[in-house]
């Protein structure tokens, strides 16, 4: 049989056995119930017994060709079961006696018989947006840091909803996923020629999307009342970096806006990648 560590002195299983003594009845009853003959072998006074001269009267009973005196000896090897004849104790098993005493769980050893998780949750993560009081109003071409003042979810506190970023917490550097959405508005009607969103790291940009309003037809500009865009991008981060989301339009007239609502309107959202 196959073990770990070291082989034990005496087999944790065997074939069952049995031996009947001081009998004078022309039967014997089994300590293991069968089906048929076939699943056993009977000897009497070390003599294998033709099954023909055998009758399974019950599952746990065979009557024999003739009956017993005191001194016969009968044994029943039962072919095919097999049972326990020794169990190891509580504690008994230690490191020094498994193949391996350990195995490397994301990269660090775990010690059999601790403890260790498997795999990982995606946190710290955020989700953050421009609250539904009012529009953000911005200037014409000018790239502006969007205020995202409100929170739907922020599982280590680390958004900043008043100065409108996500810091990175002690001891969470790693990669991170981010992506922000914006969308654009304008006072006057079909205005709006141009639009880009930022995400920032550190005071600068990192990755960003434009687009230019409905484009050209013809050598014509035609502009547009309102537009959503979003970026997103996979960012490493170290401990107090800081990530912001930047809007940015561009109009032939009127008052550039970046709209509320955190489902449909403005929001950043990131989460920590497992590594």
């Amino acid at each position: 049989m196959a073990y770990l560590g070291s082989k034990p002195s005496s087999g944790f299983i065997t074939t069952a056995k049995q031996r009947i003594t001081s009998s004078t009845n022309n039967y014997v009853d089994l300590d293991n119930a069968i089906s048929s003959l076939a699943d056993v072998i009977v000897w009497v006074n070390f003599v294998k017994q033709d099954s023909t001269n055998l009758s399974l009267t019950t599952s746990t009973r065979i009557t024999l060709g003739g009956t017993l005196t005191a001194s016969d000896i009968v044994e029943i090897a039962y072919l095919g079961k097999a049972v326990a004849t020794q169990n190891p104790s509580t504690n008994s098993i230690t490191n020094d006696m498994l193949v391996n005493s350990s195995i490397t769980l994301n990269g660090s050893a775990v010690s059999l018989g601790g403890s260790a998780s498997v795999g990982g949750t995606n946190t710290p993560s955020f989700a953050a947006y421009l609250s539904n009081d009012s529009d953000q109003s911005i200037s014409d071409s000018t790239t502006t840091k969007i205020q995202f003042d409100a929170e739907r979810f922020d599982t280590a506190g680390a958004f900043d909803t008043s100065n409108y970023k996500f810091v990175v917490p002690s001891g969470q550097a790693g990669k991170y996923f981010i992506v922000c959405e914006a969308k654009f508005s304008c006072s006057s009607q079909n205005a709006i020629v141009g639009t880009a969103v930022h995400i920032y790291k550190n005071g600068s940009s990192y990755h960003s999307t434009g687009n230019l309003g409905a484009g050209y037809i013809s050598g014509t500009q035609y502009p547009i009342l309102g537009e959503s865009l979003n970026v997103s991008t996979v960012i490493d981060l170290a401990v107090g970096d800081y990530i912001e989301g930047y809007g940015f339009v561009k109009v032939d007239s009127g008052t550039p806006k970046i709209q509320e609502g955190n489902d449909t309107g403005t929001w950043i959202e990131g989460f920590k990648l497992v590594e």
